[in-house]
């Protein structure tokens, strides 16, 4: 089986995969201060709650595929793959590594890894040309041409980042549950609040993704719109321009990168 590891600025997904199927997953929160040890106790306190997997994590794990937004957690799962799993192989997505993804930047170095790998991911289960909208931290929009090549994107403020800043700024608003509300029309402040978030997300991405379907062809129905990322559930209803939802999209691209590096080297 194959464990891989998508590391973003606020949660980190887990899945395990065997073959092409994903067979368990585990989101917890994204720490910067966690040391190599501390992270390899905790993979190992997951592992051992899989019925198919013995109490080692090398037992029934033949792999390790990771990716990560946050530079310092990146560099702590690199030693815990060296000390712990240094049997295994691993691939730490990173400048070198086979995406098979043409990146279209002016500096490819800026790229996240995560973007790209999400673009390889829709590539592969859906064809080009396509957008990926990960609803994250940031709520960022992903541009894939028709022969697979990374075009350029979007970066918002996410969901939960404009719900903060409510609570923050607004003198007489509050931190508030990211619910449906029971109208557009919110009859209080709270349900007025939850009715700007979603209904104004649910906007901006159907304005966004229009504008990024005209740049990507002639015909904006041709372009597969992917959502992804953990919020994207409260979008989905609202929004009229995504065709899919793919939960596991960056599980998904870095087994594909991994069968690249190591099962197909």
């Amino acid at each position: 089986m194959l464990l891989t590891i998508d590391v973003g600025n606020t949660h980190t997904v887990l899945g395990l995969f065997d073959g092409e199927d994903i067979v368990e997953h585990w989101r917890i929160s994204t720490d910067a201060r966690r040391t190599a040890d501390e992270l390899a106790v905790l993979l190992q306190g997951l592992m051992g709650m899989h019925p198919l997997l013995g109490e080692e994590l090398g037992d029934n794990v033949e792999g390790i595929a990771i990716c990560s937004t946050v530079p310092s957690v990146l560099h702590e799962l690199r030693e815990v793959t060296r000390r712990y799993y240094g049997d295994i192989p691993s691939v730490l997505v990173e400048p070198g590594v086979k995406t098979g993804v043409p990146i279209l930047m002016d500096n490819p170095k800026e790229v996240g890894a995560d973007r790209i790998i999400n673009a390889l991911a829709a590539v592969e289960l859906y064809g080009g040309p396509c957008v990926v909208v990960d609803f994250g931290t940031a709520t960022t929009f992903d541009a894939v041409s028709a022969r697979g090549e990374y075009v350029g994107g979007v970066i918002a403020p996410g969901i939960e980042i404009s719900v903060d800043a409510l609570g923050v700024r607004g003198a007489q608003l509050r931190k508030i549950e990211l619910a449906r509300p029971r109208s557009v029309i919110g009859k209080n402040t709270v349900e007025a609040m939850q009715s700007g978030i979603l209904y104004g997300f649910a906007g901006q991405v159907d304005g966004v993704v229009e504008r990024m379907a005209r740049e990507l062809g002639d015909e904006p129905d041709d372009v597969t719109v992917i959502a992804t990322g953990g919020l994207a559930p409260m979008v989905l209803g609202e929004s009229s321009v995504i065709d899919e939802h793919e939960p596991w999209l960056t599980l998904i691209g870095l087994r594909l990168v991994y069968e690249r590096n190591v099962s197909r080297s």
